[in-house]
C-alpha cells in the first residue's frame, strides 16, 4: 500500500452515492475542505460506530465549510439501506471495484480472525478547498473519528 504524500494533489475521482448520482472531488475544489474516509463495510458494528459520529456532528463539519465522503466497495443499494437504517446525513459512495481504494493506497491485503484477504484499510484523508492532502489518518477510532477529524480542521484549515 502506497498511500498518496500531504501537499500532493488528492487522487480525483468522481462516484456514485446511496442516491445514484455522480459525486467528483473536483466540485469541491475551492469551494470545501473534504473528509475522504473510507471504511471496510457498511453495517457492519465499527463502520455504524464510525459513520453515526459523523452523522450526530454534521453541523460541526458544515461550520468548519467541509463535507464528510465515506467510501466503501459496497453496492449502492446497500449504501442506501445503511443511509436509511442509520439515518445518516452525508454521502455515502460506492467503490465496488475499488479503483478509488487503489489509487488511494487504502486496498490491500487485511487478517481477520486468522483469515487473510484483500480489504480496504481504515483510513481518513483530509483534503484542502486547494485539492492537496492536508493530513492522512491512519490510525483510526471509529468511536472518536468525528472528534478527532474536527480537532485537526479546527487547529490546521
Amino acid at each position: 500500500m502506497k498511500l498518496p504524500e500531504v501537499g500532493k494533489v488528492a487522487p480525483a475521482f468522481s462516484l456514485t452515492n446511496q442516491k445514484g448520482e455522480k459525486v467528483s472531488l473536483k466540485n469541491f475544489k475551492g469551494k470545501k475542505n473534504v473528509v475522504l474516509y473510507f471504511y471496510p463495510k457498511a453495517m457492519t458494528p465499527g463502520c455504524t460506530v464510525q459513520a453515526c459520529g459523523i452523522r450526530d456532528t454534521k453541523s460541526n463539519f458544515s461550520k468548519l465549510n467541509t463535507v464528510v465522503l465515506g467510501v466503501s466497495p459496497d453496492s449502492v443499494d446497500r449504501l442506501e439501506k445503511f443511509r436509511e437504517k442509520e439515518k445518516l446525513n452525508f454521502d455515502l459512495l460506492s467503490d465496488e471495484d475499488h479503483k478509488i481504494a487503489d489509487k488511494y493506497g487504502v486496498w490491500g491485503k487485511k487478517k481477520f480472525m486468522g483469515r487473510v484477504y484483500d480489504g480496504i484499510h481504515r483510513i481518513t484523508f483530509i483534503i484542502g478547498k486547494d485539492g492537496k492532502i492536508k493530513h492522512v489518518m491512519e490510525k483510526v477510532k471509529t468511536k472518536s473519528h468525528h472528534d478527532d477529524v474536527l480537532d485537526y480542521i479546527k487547529n490546521n484549515l
